[in-house]
């Protein structure tokens, strides 16, 4: 079972300086920054999903990418940018959830393999449109026409883009995409591509659906599918159900989940084997926009937050030097919480968390250099490094269900 990580630009900067809370002046963002497979000991990855919506933008607004970012994809290929190793494959798609509200995707066959050719990426997913529903004991005619509509054009645009690719003798191996609402729809939609030639397929829309709702469109195509026929899960972790899966064909599947919950997620943001922690959140004063609107209107004493602000930290970093008592953390936290008129409390899940202090006993590259900065939720920073943290866990426990040892790859625990 392979995992692709979506990539959004996400990236950490090894000169950050926690203490002030400032980047060096001498840093050069694309140059100097790292990605997870840099920063950590091993990729956490064994391929990488761009999105072309990301970079080129659609019909919605811009991408994440700068036009110098743009153009540098373009010029050096997706290798190259990303200055990945040989192990990690590269994927592309059209990114279909930022045109989910148009009536037909902005994008054609022709631009999306001109796209995937041009930055050099090993395969490609053809162009989807994203149904959004689902019924279950619905087959795969006379449903909500907009449905319909959706999975018959984007098998047409698979047929085009198989068709062209196999015309240019392309690089970039084809994966088609499948679209459904329950799992008679999906199936057919999986027979179809498979007669049009392809052998890997892409399984779209199922990011909004239940466990057992995936497992029941799996059980649907599996008497259909074909030996040499893998599956891919676009944007669908689960992590529980990843044997499973595998049983049905699914070889790859890609996902952000465990990344954005590291900053996303009310409990869940610092993740081990034994379970998650949550993080301990010391929010900026200057850099937090409902503080900074509190103290605008009065509600908040600027100079208080700021004293608290900084005994919260100065507390954190004592504790982890073993100077200060997890008792007196708690105390600093309660306070500031007070100070900045917080209407959530996290200090019982605080107190597991220092107690525990998970970050000691992880053996990566990152929570080894950062320490207790990184269970700390404050900033992109430390947020990304925690997302990384817990892109690595997620690579572990993907190796111990294939029941690989643990002396073959560094870890964190």
């Amino acid at each position: 079972m392979k995992f692709f990580f979506p990539d959004s630009q996400d990236m950490i900067s090894p000169t950050y300086d926690f203490r002030h809370d400032e980047y060096s002046p001498l840093r050069v963002r694309q140059r100097d920054d790292l990605y997870a497979h840099e920063a950590l000991d091993q990729a956490p990855y064994q391929g990488l999903l761009v999105s072309k919506s990301i970079i080129d933008g659609s019909i919605t607004g811009a991408g994440k990418y700068s036009e110098a970012q743009r153009g540098r994809l373009y010029r050096l290929g997706v290798r190259r940018y990303f200055r990945l190793p040989d192990t990690i494959e590269t994927l592309g798609d059209n990114g279909a959830f930022n045109y989910v509200q148009e009536r037909v995707p902005p994008v054609t066959a022709v631009q999306t393999l001109d796209f995937y050719e041009e930055c050099g990426f090993d395969a490609g997913v053809s162009v989807d449109h994203v149904i959004l529903g689902y019924n279950a004991d619905a087959g795969p005619e006379g449903v909500d026409a907009d449905w319909s509509e959706r999975r018959l054009l984007t098998l047409r645009l698979a047929e085009e883009f198989i068709t062209l690719a196999s015309d240019r003798v392309s690089h970039v191996s084809p994966v088609g995409a499948a679209q459904g609402w329950s799992p008679a729809s999906y199936a057919d939609s999986v027979q179809q591509l498979q007669g049009m030639g392809y052998q890997r397929i892409a399984l779209g829309g199922m990011v909004p659906l239940k466990t057992r709702q995936i497992l029941s469109c799996l059980q649907a195509i599996e008497p259909i599918r074909a030996a040499t026929t893998e599956l891919h899960l676009l944007g669908v972790t689960r992590i529980d159900s990843i044997d499973t899966f595998a049983e049905f064909g699914v070889t790859s599947f890609d996902s952000t989940s465990a990344f954005r919950q590291s900053f996303m997620d009310d409990r869940r943001n610092y993740h081990t084997l034994a379970g998650d922690y949550v993080a301990i959140r010391i929010p900026q004063v200057e850099g937090n926009p409902v503080l900074k609107r509190n103290i605008l209107a009065g509600r908040v004493s600027q100079k208080e937050a700021v004293a608290a602000e900084r005994d919260c930290l100065l507390k954190a970093r004592g504790y982890d030097a073993g100077k200060d008592s997890a008792e007196s953390v708690l105390d600093a936290l309660k306070n500031y919480e007070k100070v900045t008129a917080s209407r959530k409390t996290y200090i019982d899940e605080y107190q597991r968390t220092l107690e525990d202090a998970p970050w000691k006993r992880c053996g990566c590259r990152i929570c080894a250099r950062e320490g207790i900065e990184v269970a700390i939720f404050r900033g992109a920073e430390r947020n990304k490094r925690r997302g990384f943290h817990n892109l690595d866990i997620l690579a572990k426990r993907l190796q111990q269900r294939r029941g690989i040892g643990i002396e073959e790859r560094t870890f964190c625990g």
